[in-house]
């Protein structure tokens, strides 16, 4: 009956267009016009002037102004030898509003929409709503969400116009209630059903929710499990997804066929290698009477492929071509290597880099112009760039030139981060006051690489005034040069250390020299004058040991060196490779202070799976006196506690205690060791700037005659949040301290703030 309403509708209509006789038109008035033009009206028609008029082009008439879509109503009338047009316009949608629509975005709704006409300012044509029912029906079916109701409501308004409403009542998603996998001998279901995502309801778990792109994972993994334990001819050959009446739960059926399982007859290698055959073998995983795996055979084609990049062939294709016996269930295998020509870099191009000079980049990168393109080399400069720390993505294409096969360009494309900072804090306890600490740096000043920074701290505890230079390529082939001047003010005796002040200042030059593309070395030398001043009262005995037998006056000369390894993916936020530090310092002979420190960091990443990693850190340090300094100076003394170390602590509280006033006085020998499980960013919409984590600390520091025992550390676990934010660096840690000791000061929340510019 719906199929015959717009024929009786067409058939009714054009009993007007039958009124008049037959005539020659000299003329055409359309009739009726609000916003439609009257020259879209007259490209429509299929009449002009001079035309004669009957029954047959009135059909036509009529059925082209239909068919535009414009008019909900079209009558002909003639005045003389004038034809007149008499329609009646379809209103237009003035606005579109959709609510209650959770799992599908406003913006993603619209958008599919428009692709079906609907849209704001197009015509309405009610004969699209049950189109676009049924389209928003198929975008929840796809989410699992069966039991979605949608309604569509038309207002009237002023000019022709109307509003439409679309009232979504989305429901629950379905549940999967149960999978039957049909077919399969060879592995059980518990073990297939293990490596599915969409998982069955159990005994005290509820099951995944149904989505139509998981099921179609699932049959992918479901294949690719078969295809890389030898059952070449393994197929799933039909899917049965039912509902129960309430749309609440999704039984899944799979059927399989297995078929048996092969093993690898022979592996041979074809087409030109370049490289070596014996290279080349080493490079395979498949072998001769194993069984056959897709995946090992992939593996070893991308293995191949990727050692010819390295030398030059960007563009080799490896292809496996498989000999299949049916009869012994055997696959020879052979890998056709075609390396295509040699390509060389015609040009590289950097974009993005608004602030920092593109020498800067270039220097970075280990992928020459001219010379023939490594993949290798262009992966390392990428992860070089990623390690200035300039920088919150780096990408790489590749194109090749058009109409040169042997030539192509690489494009490095930055996004610049702000590698300025400015922190501050400000605080209040009731053992330090009042506190406040500036400090101002830029690590790629004036966009040439160059790290300038000003330090002020400024509290009861600490008066630290600094200016920091370094120049990390001083000379082209990386030998960096820094210095710095400063002037440092310690009141011990605010941070509960012992009763003592010391001033200091001095000055230091270095020099760093690259050892390989993950090592390098820095030798620092300086002078600082320092001198003490014993309080009044609540002196450690160490310290007045110490002022008695060496005074109060100090000017001596430290030398350090330290070599370093960084093989981080990069600076900031990275996730694999470490970092491991060794460093030295000394006070040599000719000053009034001898004494060194031996100090070893370790940092390791290690990929857990996609978006989870361990991170391992351990941090050890030695120290003593030398000639005829008789202990290690008060302020080159190890501490613990805080955030930087074992959180859970008051800063600076672990360690030896003087008997007599009870305050810390510091160790020669430190220990601290770091477990963080890095977990999936909660904030997707921060991705690149939050690191959520879950820690363990543990640690303590010890006097020359103290023994390290398992009972002597302290331990704490908990919760740890950086966020790279718009204001700087912000750090927050709560943690529950155990194996605590009476006089132990405990902070169970930390937090420090800087903020970036």
């Amino acid at each position: 009956m719906r199929r015959l309403l717009p024929v009786l509708a067409f058939l009714l209509l054009s009993l007007p267009a039958q009124a008049f006789e037959p005539f020659t038109v000299r003329d055409i008035r359309i009739e009726g016009l609000q916003r439609i033009s009257a020259g879209a009206v007259f490209n429509t028609l299929p009449v002009r002037i001079g035309d004669r008029v009957d029954e047959n082009l009135s059909a036509r008439i009529i059925h082209a102004l239909y068919k535009s879509g414009f008019f909900k109503d079209v009558r002909l009338e003639r005045e003389g030898d004038t034809l007149v047009v008499f329609v009646a316009e379809r209103p237009s949608i003035a606005e579109i509003v959709i609510t209650g629509n959770d799992a599908i975005p406003t913006e993603q709704m619209q958008e599919a929409l428009k692709q079906i006409g609907l849209s704001q300012g197009k015509v309405l044509n009610r004969a699209l709503l049950d189109k676009i029912r049924l389209e928003l029906e198929r975008q929840y079916y796809s989410l699992g969400k069966y039991g979605v109701q949608i309604k569509t409501t038309i207002t009237p308004l002023a000019r022709n116009r109307v509003k439409v409403s679309i009232e979504i009542a989305e429901g629950a998603e379905a549940s999967v209630y149960a999978i039957n996998i049909v077919g399969n001998k060879a592995f059980p279901d518990r073990v297939l059903l293990a490596r599915m995502k969409l998982n069955e309801r159990g005994f005290f778990t509820g099951g995944a929710q149904y989505s139509r792109q998981l099921l179609a994972a699932d049959l992918e993994t479901l294949k690719s499990w078969y295809l890389d334990r030898g059952y070449i001819h393994f197929t799933i050959e039909s899917t049965q997804v039912s509902l129960t009446p309430d749309r609440q739960d999704v039984y899944i059926t799979i059927n399989v066929s297995e078929g048996k399982q092969y093993r690898v007859r022979e592996v041979k290698l074809a087409g030109k290698l370049i490289i070596p055959e014996d290279v080349a073998r080493s490079l395979i995983s498949l072998h001769p009477g194993d069984v056959f795996s897709r995946k090992e055979a992939v593996d070893s084609t991308k293995r191949i492929s990727d050692r010819l990049a390295e030398i030059g062939y960007a563009f080799a294709n490896v292809n496996i071509i498989p000999d299949v016996d049916e009869t012994n269930r055997t696959v020879g295998v052979t890998l056709f290597v075609d390396p295509g020509q040699k390509v060389y870099v015609r040009r590289i191009n950097i974009s993005g880099n608004t602030k920092t000079k593109d020498e800067v980049i270039r220097r970075e990168l280990r992928q020459m112009e001219g010379d023939w393109m490594s993949t290798k080399k262009i992966a390392l400069s990428r992860t070089r760039l990623n390690r200035t720390g300039f920088f919150e993505n780096v990408g790489v294409e590749t194109p090749s030139v058009p109409g040169v096969p042997d030539w192509a360009d690489v494009n490095y494309q930055v996004a610049e981060r702000p590698t300025g900072n400015l922190s501050a804090g400000l605080g209040y306890s009731d053992t330090q006051g009042a506190l406040f600490n500036f400090a101002i740096s830029q690590e790629n000043f004036l966009g040439t690489g160059k790290r300038v920074s000003i330090n002020v701290d400024n509290s009861q505890v600490t008066k630290n005034y600094s200016f920091n230079y370094n120049n990390p390529y001083h000379t082209l082939d990386g030998i960096n040069r820094g210095f710095s001047i400063y002037y440092r003010a310690i009141d011990a005796a605010q941070a509960q250390i012992s009763n003592y002040t010391t001033d200091s200042y001095g000055a230091n030059l270095s020099y760093g020299f690259p050892l390989s593309e993950t090592d390098s070395s820095r030798i620092t030398l300086g002078y600082e004058n320092s001198n003490i001043v014993l309080g009044d009262s609540l002196v450690s005995q160490d310290v007045v040991d110490f002022v008695a037998e060496n005074g109060d006056q100090y000017g001596y000369f430290p030398i350090i060196y330290a070599w370093t390894r960084d093989s981080r993916d990069r600076r900031i936020l990275a996730t694999r490779g470490g970092t491991t530090r060794f460093s030295t310092e000394v006070a040599v002979p000719g000053g009034d202070l001898e004494y060194y420190k031996v100090n070893l960091q370790h940092q390791q990443y290690f990929p857990v799976s996609k978006r989870v990693t361990l991170l391992a850190k351990i941090n050890l340090g030695y120290g003593d006196a030398l000639g005829e300094t008789t202990r290690l100076p008060p302020w080159k003394k190890y501490y613990a506690g805080g955030s930087r170390t074992v959180r859970g602590y008051e800063a600076n509280s672990l360690g030896p205690v003087d008997p007599a006033t009870g305050v810390r006085t510091g160790g020669n020998r430190k220990l601290i060791g770091n477990l963080e499980l890095i977990l999936p960013n909660p904030f997707s919409e921060t991705e690149g700037s939050t690191r959520l984590a879950a820690f363990v600390d543990m640690g303590n520091v010890y006097g020359a005659e103290e023994s390290i025992t398992t009972d002597s550390l302290r331990f704490s676990t908990g919760v740890a949040l950086l966020w790279l934010s718009p204001v700087g660096a912000l750090r927050f840690s709560y943690a529950v301290p155990f194996n605590t000791q009476d006089g132990d000061r405990l902070q169970a929340f930390q937090f420090t703030m800087g903020s970036a510019f």
